[in-house]
């Protein structure tokens, strides 16, 4: 079902009068008009509704942005619904309405519900929205809710207007901090089965919600592993550990009605060889060559020892260097992982979306380019970076460390605020922009706190 909103429908009123004036011979024909926009005016005494098409069609025209809106307003106030339209500033039309639109549109809200404003403007296109993505190696902390917020909210937006979503969550298994992990793990399984284990060594995830995956394995295994090499329980304790983990990922996200349609697994990607078939389709458009790179900004020459890689030609496509897919060593770059990732997705989507941390801003043109290149342009991939989540108790800061085990989890926050608070805190600010969470202020029954004062 799709509802015209009152924006849709003087969307459509205005491209009306864009025809009139180019019928007339008053306007040239064949404009570009995708910036043309309606919108509520900055200031409510303005009027209702404002659109900008004067402004951007004006210098297109060969014209000035007021005379272009003295050409469109009379038009619009030519009609029924409209009480009266005004030109303001360099050009902008703002428009009022007559007041029995209101009342016909509280009734299509009423008669619509959930629908209305529902679009097909999608036209059931293809998205895939990743976000989260969050290594497995312990439970949610308020690091990640906002990204996790924000991605679920732009996936329902989609989904409403028209697209076909695919909401996934990257599983980054197959690095360092997996082993990590199952060490940590095997820790904790000796200590199930009665070791003293003392105080966790540095380097090893100290969290107590190992201590489950730990009693878990000692209930699977006994003691078959306690002495073992590395080698003969490594693997296995690290894919038991990061199932154990998803699985409690996936309940605390629950916590905030965020469900993913997709997992991908990083290691089944490398062990799949799609990590080697996007470096083959690199090779066949010859975008790959082995090379040196520049030495980092601020490194002397007698501090770089340049080394032979595997390069991707990213400055072809907007990068500021070219890329190494492949370590020294022969082992594949998180880029050049993150590269066949995207192609995989690009496969099944007309369209990529990534929510990431603003810490990750420097991978972004990269990773454009990756797709850029494996897609030949086909496939858009646009990057949305969420900034961090500062925690405070009634003013006084709360400091996080993942590693030192002393972090604020999701769950915590969620059954101490409630679902709905922490997911209109996380979209009360842009999302690139820092954002202050209070434990007092978001539960203070006053106008200085936004949830109290849109549910008043």
């Amino acid at each position: 079902m799709t509802t015209l909103t009152l924006y849709a429908r003087f969307a459509a009123h205005i491209d009306a009068v864009l025809d009139q004036l180019e019928d007339e011979g008053q306007l040239s024909v064949g404009l570009e008009r995708k910036a043309v926009a309606v919108e509520p005016p900055r200031e409510a005494s303005h009027g209702d509704l404002a659109t900008n098409a004067a402004m951007v069609l004006a210098k297109k025209a060969g014209t000035n942005p007021r005379a272009l809106a003295g050409l469109i307003a009379p038009k619009l106030e030519a009609l029924d619904e409209v009480a009266g339209v005004e030109v303001a500033g360099p050009g902008f039309i703002n428009i009022r309405l007559d007041a029995g639109i209101w009342r016909d549109e509280l009734r299509a809200i009423l008669d619509d519900g959930g629908d209305y404003g529902r679009s097909s403007l999608g036209g059931s296109e293809k998205v895939n929205v990743e976000y989260v993505s969050a290594n497995p190696t312990g439970p949610m902390h308020m690091g990640h809710c906002r990204g996790a917020v924000v991605g679920d909210a732009l996936a329902s937006l989609l989904e409403y207007a028209g697209y076909t979503v695919t909401r996934e969550y990257y599983v980054n298994d197959a690095g360092s901090q997996v082993d990590t992990l199952a060490r940590s793990a095997h820790l904790r399984y000796r200590e199930a089965l009665g070791e003293a284990i003392g105080e966790i060594p540095e380097g090893l995830y100290p969290g107590d919600y190992l201590k489950p995956v730990g009693e878990a394995l000692a209930a699977e295994f006994g003691d078959r592993y306690v002495g073992a090499p590395k080698a003969e329980w490594l693997q296995l304790f690290k894919k038991k550990t990061v199932a154990a983990m998803l699985d409690l990922i996936r309940h605390d996200l629950g916590l905030l009605g965020i469900h993913h349609d997709i997992f991908a697994s990083e290691a089944e990607l490398q062990a799949s060889g799609a990590v080697d078939r996007g470096l083959q389709t690199l090779r066949r458009k010859g975008l790959v060559y082995q090379g040196l790179l520049e030495a980092p900004k601020g490194e002397t020459p007698e501090d770089w020892e340049p080394v032979e890689l595997t390069l991707f030609r990213s400055t072809e496509f907007g990068d500021d260097q070219d890329r190494p897919l492949k370590k020294s060593d022969g082992s594949w770059t998180y880029f050049g992982a993150d590269a066949a990732y995207h192609l995989q997705k690009a496969e099944k989507a007309d369209h990529l979306i990534n929510i990431w941390g603003a810490d990750h801003a420097g991978t972004v043109k990269r990773v454009q380019a990756a797709v850029r290149a494996l897609t030949d342009g086909r496939v858009d991939l646009d990057v949305k970076l969420v900034n961090m989540v500062r925690l405070f108790r009634a003013g006084e800061p709360i400091k996080m460390s993942k590693r030192a085990g002393n972090f604020v989890t999701l769950a915590d926050v969620v059954r101490e605020v409630g679902k709905d608070v922490v997911r209109f805190m996380m979209l009360t600010r842009r999302a690139d922009a820092p954002l202050d969470f209070d434990f007092a202020k978001v539960v203070e029954a006053s106008k200085d706190n936004p949830v109290f004062y849109v549910q008043y």
